[in-house]
């Protein structure tokens, strides 16, 4: 299943694709729509899964924000946050990363073909090291960019920025593949041109911001050959 989202009259042939980490190389989301509630019960606090849904790849300052709108000023995101890290490395522990479907394919022609890889992450530079450590797959990326390094996260577009400053590339020369709305509308922001792999949500509605729309990494094939 591939969905365009333009038609161009040539086929567009991106000098790099830049990739969001969890949720579209590595099947990690669903750790966390599992471990946010949990976490945040401990506090004391009930979250909905809808609610979860809505911190998908919410950088810094918007996720402590979003939790204080919705619990009040004195919840305590940063203790609630340590331990929903030890929950997820828990859930990783027991099942171990799993790599998403195409993936390695996808890796495999672009690293062929000449395409420069990237990643523009949510999640700090030690952890995302630390995982595509573990699904030995760290070798074919040319830049890892995490917004913990830059002005705001996602939503916002610097980490996509910066990921393209960092590669002497303009924005609307390379891919970004994303996986929820929050990383949709910060590469789009940015000017790259996004597709959309879904993963804890079939559709969203940012996915009109979309270069294309495919069913599993390896089909962005397609769109380049």
């Amino acid at each position: 299943m591939t969905e365009m989202r333009n038609k161009p009259e040539e086929k567009f042939i991106p000098k790099a694709v830049i990739f969001d980490l969890d949720g579209t190389i590595i099947d990690t989301e669903r750790f966390y729509r599992k471990c946010w509630p949990l976490a945040v019960a401990k506090f004391g606090y009930e979250m909905t899964d809808e609610q979860v849904l809505q911190l998908r790849s919410l950088g810094r300052p918007f996720a402590p924000a979003k939790l204080k709108e919705w619990f009040g000023e004195d919840f305590d995101y940063w203790g609630m946050r340590e331990y929903r890290k030890v929950l997820v490395n828990q859930c990783i522990a027991k099942d171990g990363i799993v790599l998403k479907p195409g993936i390695v394919e996808l890796l495999d022609f672009l690293k062929q073909a000449g395409i420069t890889i990237a990643i523009a992450t949510a999640t700090d530079m030690e952890r995302t090291a630390k995982y595509l450590d573990e699904v030995g797959i760290r070798h074919y990326f040319d830049k890892i960019c995490s917004a913990v390094d830059v002005k705001e996260g996602k939503p916002m577009p610097y980490v996509y920025l910066e990921a393209c400053r960092q590669l002497g590339l303009n924005p609307a020369d390379c891919f970004a593949v994303e996986d929820a709305p929050n990383g949709i509308r910060s590469a789009a922001t940015a000017g790259c041109k996004v597709i959309f792999v879904p993963d804890q949500t079939e559709s969203e509605p940012e996915e009109e911001l979309c270069y294309a729309k495919v069913k599993r990494a390896d089909e962005i094939i397609g769109l380049i050959q």
